[in-house]
């Protein structure tokens, strides 16, 4: 830790633990020594919170800068509150924090108050453990948002797929064939819309389909192809069969194109917010060295829209300060050594971050393929008899390594350098 950071942490007098809930919070204030200062229950909404923080510098005569608070989640309006009047606030797993409560019972008892307690304590003997939670950018914290949102609507889209999916296999298999890749694709549903059951397809016209086509830029497809799939012999269905699973696709359809209009937005929002974090003009004076980050892991194979806003939003904090070692334990990509005696066993790690998680596997899969090192060390790995997962795991290691190394150069990635390298 650098001499300023010594310091500071020197300047810490007050401790304080809150274990929060949905409606009431309890705090448990500890000073210096570890001796209990006060404890009270907060209730939770504007008024509460205010109340807490100015009872905090009532009962303590400190600055908010000498008060530091332990709390398990490193978000919420608790947490923004309580960084919005200078205090210092840490987060911790719940996990590490059940380990904390066996130094005060080795009964296994549990309540709030005692959890407050554990906090403050903890915070005051462990404070490595803990985790400094600091204020996001405003652009990160609209950016995280839009991020979830546009996975929601990725699932929900994903759902709605299948159910439609199970609706034509009833009556409809050909429609099948044409949207085998998506289902849930426009222009499958403006053809479903011409042709909802085998007999109206029978009556459908080419230049009807060539139109359709040409409208939502399908080339994969000929008309002449599409009427021919459409025009084969239909499933032998009892009657009412196509009419009942025509209204069920119906009201499917109506829902697909909503969510399909949503993500399309959420995906414009995600490109407008990164963009925001790029500025206007390469060594423009007064710029932020952290707002080139966006352009440098632009740069970087497999990483594209969806990878790009994960991995801003959820890990913003680690990256503007090019922590490798907490990015690779956050995402899940930093295996986990289990080691008594002669025994050594590497096991995968899940204690992590899923979104994170699953935003580095697609960055390392979609790297494996365009990336000629990415690729050979996937290779490699498969070679020596690694699973899929822990050869893209390996492959997402070294981009994050890559990736930190650029940022603290401030360089971008150059697909090329090796060759160079070894020319030179």
């Amino acid at each position: 830790m650098p001499e300023e950071g010594l310091i500071m942490a020197e300047e810490v007098e007050w401790f304080v633990g809150i274990d929060w809930a949905s409606e009431n919070h309890q705090v448990c204030l500890v000073d210096a020594h570890g001796k209990v200062c006060g404890e009270r229950t907060v209730a939770h909404g504007g008024a509460g919170i205010e109340e807490l923080c100015d009872w905090l510098i009532a009962r303590t005569g400190a600055k908010p800068e000498a008060v530091a608070v332990a709390i398990e989640m490193p978000h919420g309006p608790v947490v923004e509150a309580l960084l919005e009047r200078g205090f210092r606030v840490y987060a911790i797993n719940p996990k590490q924090l059940d380990r904390f409560r066996d130094r005060f019972t080795v009964a296994g008892a549990k309540d709030d108050s005692r959890d407050a307690r554990v906090l403050g304590d903890s915070l005051r003997t462990d404070r490595h453990a803990f985790r400094p939670v600091a204020v996001d950018d405003p652009v990160i914290v609209e950016l995280r948002e839009w991020s979830r949102m546009a996975e929601d609507l990725q699932q929900e889209r994903s759902r709605l797929a299948s159910r439609m999916r199970e609706q034509l296999w009833r009556y409809y298999p050909q429609m099948l064939t044409l949207g085998a890749d998506d289902v849930a694709a426009e222009w499958l549903l403006a053809l479903w819309s011409q042709a909802p059951t085998p007999a109206k397809a029978a009556r459908l016209r080419a230049s009807t389909i060539e139109q359709l086509l040409k409208a939502h830029r399908i080339r994969r497809w000929q008309a002449a192809e599409v009427l021919q799939e459409l025009k084969q012999k239909p499933l032998p269905v009892a009657d009412g069969v196509a009419e009942a699973a025509s209204a069920h696709i119906r009201t499917l359809s109506a829902r697909i194109r909503l969510v399909n209009q949503q993500l399309k937005a959420a995906h414009r929002k995600l490109d407008e917010l990164c963009d925001r974090l790029v500025p206007p003009a390469e060594g423009e004076p007064g710029q932020r060295c952290e707002q080139h980050d966006v352009v440098i892991l632009r740069s970087m194979p497999g990483l594209a829209r969806i990878v790009l806003a994960v991995l801003l939003s959820e890990a913003w904090q680690p990256l503007r300060r090019r922590d490798y070692h907490v990015l690779r334990c956050l995402s899940g990509v930093a295996p986990v050594t289990r080691r008594s005696g002669k025994s050594c066993v590497v096991v995968r790690r899940y204690a992590c971050n899923k979104r994170l998680a699953n935003a580095l596997y697609h960055w390392a899969r979609v790297a494996a393929q365009r990336d000629e090192i990415s690729r050979q060390r996937y290779a490699a790995l498969r070679a020596r008899g690694h699973s899929h997962g822990r050869a893209l795991r390996t492959v997402a290691d070294r981009l994050l390594a890559l990736a930190c190394t650029l940022l603290e150069q401030q360089a971008l990635f150059d697909p090329a350098y090796k060759a160079r390298q070894a020319a030179a």
